[in-house]
C-alpha cells in the first residue's frame, strides 16, 4: 500500500517530531505552512519586444502544469533604469500552495524532480534561514515530468521556498530531516 506524504506525517512524522523535541503537544509538532514558487521572467520580457505575447504565455501555462494552479503576474513597483525596468513592467510569476496541492506538490518535487537535477549532492544547511525557511533554486523548469519538452521553446528557473510552522531552525531542520527533503550533513 502506497502512503501518501500527508498520511506519513499525520500518522509517522507528528509523532517522531512530539517525541525527539520533547513537546507539550501534539499541535506544537512542525509542520510545513505553505510552499511558494517564484519565477523571474524580467530578463526574458526585456530582451524580445514580443516576448510578452509569445514567450509570457507558455511560461504561465508550464508554470501552471507544475504546480496545479495559476500563477500570480507581479509587476516591478517602481522604475530601475540600469536594468531597463520601467513601473508596471510584468517581472515576475508567484504561486503559493497550501493543503493538498502543497503536499502533492512536496512528494513530486522529493521523489521525482529532485533525483533528476544533474550533480546534485543534496541540499545546503545554509539554504535554511533562521525561521526556518528552505529556499531551493532550480536552473531548468523542464526537470518537472509534467512539462512536455517538445512543446517548450524556452527554459526558465524557478525559486521553490517552503514556509514551515517552526519556532527554531533546528526544529525546522528536523521536520525536513523526516520529511525525505536530501539535506547534506552539517
Amino acid at each position: 500500500m502506497n502512503i501518501n506524504l500527508k498520511e506519513k506525517y499525520q500518522k509517522e512524522i507528528v509523532k517522531e517530531l512530539f517525541e525527539s523535541l520533547k513537546l507539550r503537544s501534539i499541535s506544537a509538532a512542525p509542520k510545513i505552512k505553505k510552499i511558494v514558487i517564484n519565477s523571474g521572467i524580467g530578463r526574458i520580457i526585456t530582451s524580445d519586444s514580443q516576448a510578452e505575447k509569445t514567450i509570457l504565455p507558455q511560461i504561465i501555462e508550464d508554470l501552471s502544469l507544475i504546480t496545479s494552479q495559476k500563477p500570480a503576474i507581479r509587476q516591478a513597483k517602481k522604475s530601475i533604469s540600469s536594468l531597463k525596468v520601467r513601473k508596471g513592467m510584468k517581472v515576475g510569476l508567484i504561486v503559493t500552495l497550501r493543503g493538498k496541492r502543497m503536499y502533492d506538490f512536496l512528494e513530486r518535487l522529493i521523489n521525482i524532480v529532485i533525483p533528476r537535477i544533474r550533480d546534485f549532492r543534496g541540499i545546503d544547511l545554509n539554504k535554511i534561514d533562521d525561521h526556518g525557511n528552505l529556499t531551493i533554486g532550480i536552473k531548468e523548469h523542464t526537470v518537472f515530468p509534467e512539462v512536455n519538452l517538445e512543446k517548450t521553446k524556452i527554459t526558465f528557473g524557478l525559486e521553490i521556498t517552503m514556509v514551515p510552522e517552526a519556532r527554531t531552525r533546528e526544529e525546522a531542520i528536523k521536520l525536513y530531516k523526516l520529511i525525505g527533503i536530501p539535506l547534506k550533513k552539517s
